[in-house]
C-alpha cells in the first residue's frame, strides 16, 4: 500500500485533482493520502475534498491530515509540492516595483526581477523539503509543481540527493491547443518538445507521423481568430519557426520583443483572446479579486461535483510508472542538463522528454536547438544559474547581475537604474531573505 504526500494541499483545485487522477489507478486505489499544510482551515477543506472522492468512487483509500511535515513525509513513496511562500503584500511587490522604474511585468512566477525574488524566497524552504526528504522518505519520488520551476529544480537537484523533478502542464496544453487549431484527434499526434521551463519548443509535431509545422503555420497565417488567441505567442512562432510551451502574457515578460515600450504592449499584449494576452499583474488582480469571497469559493470547491475520470496531468502516470504497476510513461520533465541539450550550459535545468520506470527517470538526449532558438534560451538560463548561485552563496551581487542581463529588464532600464531597483526589492524582502542577511 502506498503513501503519496502533498505538501500544500491547501491548493485545493490542484489537490482534488492530482487525487481524482491518483485514484484512477488500481495500484493506488488503497493508498495512504496524506495532506500537508502551513495554513489548517484551507487544509480540513482539502480533507474534506479528498474524502468526497474517495466516497464517490468507493476507494479503499485512506486520507490523512497534519501540519506536522516530517510526520506527512515519514515513510512517503510519493511527495507532490505545491508551495508559496509568502502572502500577497510581498509578492506583489515582484511586480509593483520594476513598473515603477518602466519593467512591466505580467506574471512575474518563472524569471526576471519578479520570477527571481519569488525564487530567493522560496529555495531555502524546498531545500529544508528535500533534507526532510532525505531524513524520512529517502527513496520517494518528489515531484515539484511551485514556481519557479527552473530555478528551484536547479538549486534542489544540485543541493541534495532527492529523486525530484518539476512538472509544467504547458507542453501537453499547448500540444492539445495546437491539435485543435488544426483539427487533429490529440491521440493522433506526436511531438519532442525541449527547451527550458515555459521556454521550450516544439523541435517536431507530427499528425499520424507527418510533419505537421506547415498546417500550424498556415491556421495561424489565414486564420485571424487563432492568431488572435495567443498574440504573442503566434508571433514568435511566425518570426522563430517553433512553437513555443508557455502562454503569451508569461513569454511577452521573457523576451525584449512585445513589452518594452507602451505601444507594444497595446499591440500584442492587451486585445488576445487567450487565457492570459498580457496584462500587467495579472495575479494580483485575481487574487483580490477572489480575497473578498475566499471561504465562499473554498467551500465551492470542495463541494463541486465530482467527476472520477483522469485528467491529463503528468504526476499520477509517472507515480504509477515508478512505484505502481510499472507501466511506462514519457513525460516533459526538468532536469539538470548532463547531456541532454548541447548547446544549452552544461548542468542547468532543462525541460526536455523523460522516461519514468522503475528505474527511475531517464531523460533523453535532443541534441542541439535550432540556433535561434539556443540564443533565446541560453540568456535565460544562464540568468538562471547566475540567480541560483547568488541564492546559495547568499551573494546579492549575483543576483543583481543576474537581473542585469534579464531581457525585458536591460531592454528598458540602465545599469544604474536597475541597481536602484534590485536595492529596493531586496529592501522589501529582508525578512524573507535569510541567506542574504550577512550582507549589506
Amino acid at each position: 500500500m502506498s503513501k503519496i504526500t502533498f505538501i500544500g494541499a491547501g491548493s485545493l483545485v490542484f489537490t482534488k485533482n492530482l487525487v481524482r487522477d491518483l485514484l484512477t489507478f488500481p495500484a493506488f486505489e488503497d493508498c495512504t493520502i496524506t495532506l500537508m499544510d502551513v495554513d489548517e482551515e484551507r487544509l480540513g477543506y482539502a480533507k474534506q475534498a479528498v474524502e468526497n472522492i474517495i466516497a464517490a468512487g468507493s476507494y479503499p483509500a485512506k486520507v490523512e491530515a497534519t501540519m506536522d511535515r516530517a510526520q506527512a513525509l515519514t515513510d512517503a513513496n510519493g511527495v507532490v509540492c505545491t508551495i508559496l511562500v509568502a502572502d500577497l503584500p510581498v509578492w506583489r511587490t515582484d511586480m509593483e516595483i520594476p513598473k515603477k522604474y518602466g519593467v512591466d511585468i505580467n506574471i512575474g512566477d518563472t524569471r526576471g526581477p519578479a520570477g527571481i525574488f519569488r525564487f530567493l524566497r522560496t529555495v531555502p524552504v524546498m531545500l529544508d523539503i528535500c533534507r526532510d526528504i532525505e531524513r524520512y522518505c529517502p527513496d520517494a519520488v518528489f515531484l515539484n509543481y511551485s514556481n519557479p520551476m527552473a530555478m528551484l529544480c536547479r538549486a534542489m537537484q544540485g543541493e541534495t540527493k532527492v529523486n525530484v523533478t518539476g512538472l509544467c502542464h504547458s507542453v501537453q496544453g499547448t500540444a492539445a491547443m495546437l491539435a485543435k487549431w488544426i483539427g487533429a484527434p490529440m491521440g493522433e499526434i506526436t511531438y519532442k518538445c525541449a527547451g527550458i521551463n515555459h521556454q521550450a519548443f516544439y523541435l517536431e509535431y507530427k499528425w499520424n507521423g507527418k510533419d505537421a509545422i506547415p498546417l500550424i503555420r498556415e491556421a495561424i497565417s489565414n486564420k485571424p481568430e487563432i492568431y488572435n488567441e495567443e498574440q504573442v505567442r503566434n508571433e514568435m512562432f511566425l518570426h522563430l519557426d517553433y512553437y513555443v510551451t508557455e502562454s503569451s502574457g508569461h513569454n511577452s515578460e521573457y523576451n525584449a520583443w512585445f513589452r518594452k515600450r507602451p505601444d507594444l504592449i497595446e499591440k500584442y499584449c492587451t486585445h488576445g483572446t487567450g487565457w492570459n494576452p498580457g496584462e500587467h499583474a495579472l495575479p494580483i488582480k485575481n487574487v483580490e479579486k477572489r480575497r473578498s469571497d475566499w471561504k465562499n469559493r473554498l467551500i465551492e470547491w470542495r463541494d463541486s461535483p465530482i467527476d472520477l475520470s483522469r485528467g491529463n496531468e503528468y504526476a499520477s502516470y509517472i507515480f504509477n510508472a515508478v512505484f505502481g504497476d510499472g507501466t511506462l510513461f514519457q513525460f516533459n520533465g526538468n532536469v539538470r542538463n548532463v547531456g541532454l541539450i548541447d548547446n544549452v550550459p552544461s548542468g542547468a535545468c532543462v525541460e526536455v522528454p523523460v522516461l519514468a520506470s522503475r528505474q527511475g527517470f531517464s531523460p533523453i538526449h535532443i541534441g542541439p536547438l535550432p540556433d535561434q532558438l539556443a540564443l533565446l534560451v541560453n540568456i535565460s538560463a544562464r540568468c538562471e544559474e547566475l540567480a541560483v548561485e547568488g541564492a546559495l552563496t547568499g551573494d546579492p551581487r549575483k543576483i543583481f547581475h543576474a537581473i542585469c542581463f534579464d531581457p525585458l529588464t536591460s531592454a528598458v532600464l540602465s545599469l544604474a537604474e536597475i541597481k536602484s531597483m534590485v536595492d529596493e526589492m531586496f529592501a522589501v524582502n529582508r525578512d524573507w531573505l535569510p541567506q542574504f542577511k550577512h550582507s549589506s
